[in-house]
C-alpha cells in the first residue's frame, strides 16, 4: 500500500489486482519493438495492466478515486482478462471499510474503473458497495454508455452505474466541478470523449497551486487513461482503446503544460509497478518518470 502526505493529505494506493491485457492494444500503433523495451509481454503477447484506486484522506472525508474491474464480470469476459477483484480486501488490509467510504469518483465508466461500485447480493439485486458514499462520474461519459458504438459496447457493464443513477446516489458531472475544497476534476478527451482526470491540491486554501516539492508536492493528478502507465508518458503513445488519439496528443499537451512546470504528481491507473511519479523531460526533451519515496 504505497502512501505519502500530499499537503494536508494523504494519499494511499489500493490495488484491484492484475489482469493480462494484449500488448498491441495497450500500445496502439506503436510497434512491439518500440514498447517491448519498456514492458515485458510473454508468449502470447499478453503485458500485466494494474488496477490502481487511489484514496484520498483529507482529515474530514475519504475520498475513493476509481474502483477497479470489481467481481461482477460475465464467463466471457473472464476468460479474456481473469477476475483478481483484490480492491476490498486490500482495503480492509488498510483498515479501510465499505462503510468509511465517503465519496467516490469515477474518471470514466470502462468496466475496469467502476467495477467495484456495486455488488451483487444474496437475493440478486445490485446494491452499492460503498453504502455511505456519493458517487460522481462524467455526465457525457454517462450518457455514452446508455448507447455506445459496436466497438466499446464491451466495455460497458450498466449495473456498474445505473443503479446509482437511477437511485440518486450518483451525481452526473459537467466536468470543472469542485467536488470538496482542494479536490477538483477536469475533462480531457481522447480515451472517452468525456474522461475526466482528478486533481488534488493539498493545500486547499492557498490562492496558487503548483509549489510542491519532491519531498511535499503540492499537487497531485490522477490522470486515468490519458496516460494510464510510465511506458505513455510520450505525447504520441497511446492505447488501441483510444476513441480519439489525435486528442489523446492534444490532452496530454494540455495536461503536462501544467504537470511539468509545476511538478506535479502523476498518478498512474494502469501502472503495476510505478503507481505514481512526476514526469519530467531530460536534457534531449525527452519525457521521463521520476519516481518518489512513499511509506
Amino acid at each position: 500500500m504505497p502512501s505519502l502526505t500530499l499537503g494536508d493529505f494523504e494519499l494511499s494506493i489500493f490495488s484491484d489486482g492484475t489482469y493480462p491485457l494484449d500488448g498491441g492494444a495497450f500500445f496502439g500503433v506503436i510497434p512491439k519493438i518500440m514498447w517491448s523495451r519498456k514492458v515485458e509481454a510473454d508468449e502470447k503477447n499478453y503485458v500485466q495492466s494494474g488496477l490502481n484506486s487511489l484514496l484520498i484522506r483529507t482529515g474530514k472525508k475519504n475520498i475513493l478515486v476509481e474502483t477497479g474491474m470489481g467481481n461482477k464480470l460475465s464467463e466471457r469476459m473472464v476468460k479474456f482478462y481473469g477476475q483478481p477483484a483484490r480492491l476490498l480486501t486490500n482495503l480492509a488490509a488498510g483498515g479501510v471499510a465499505p462503510e468509511d467510504i465517503d465519496i467516490v469518483i469515477n474518471t470514466h465508466l470502462h468496466f475496469d474503473h467502476c467495477g467495484w461500485n456495486t455488488v451483487r447480493g444474496k437475493d440478486g439485486k445490485i446494491v452499492p458497495t460503498f453504502p455511505r458514499a456519493k458517487y460522481y462520474a462524467p455526465e457525457g461519459e454517462w450518457q455514452y454508455a446508455r448507447h455506445p458504438s459496436e466497438r466499446d459496447a464491451i466495455s460497458y457493464i450498466p449495473d456498474n452505474y445505473d443503479p446509482l443513477v437511477q437511485s440518486g446516489q450518483m451525481t452526473l458531472l459537467k466536468g470543472g466541478e469542485e467536488i470538496v475544497p482542494g479536490i477538483t476534476v477536469k475533462t480531457f478527451p481522447g480515451h472517452t470523449a468525456h474522461m475526466q482526470a482528478v486533481i488534488v491540491n493539498g493545500h486547499p486554501g492557498a490562492s496558487t497551486i503548483g509549489k510542491g516539492t519532491a519531498s511535499a508536492p503540492a499537487i497531485a493528478c490522477y490522470i486515468s487513461d490519458l496516460i494510464p502507465t510510465t511506458a505513455h508518458i510520450d505525447l504520441t503513445w497511446g492505447m488501441g482503446f483510444d476513441l480519439y488519439p489525435l486528442q489523446t496528443i492534444e490532452s496530454k499537451k494540455h495536461y503536462y503544460a501544467h504537470a511539468i512546470p509545476e511538478k506535479w504528481l502523476t498518478v498512474f491507473t494502469h501502472d503495476p509497478k510505478i503507481p505514481w511519479a512526476y514526469v519530467e523531460k531530460d536534457e534531449t526533451g525527452k519525457m521521463v518518470a521520476r519516481g518518489v519515496q512513499v511509506g
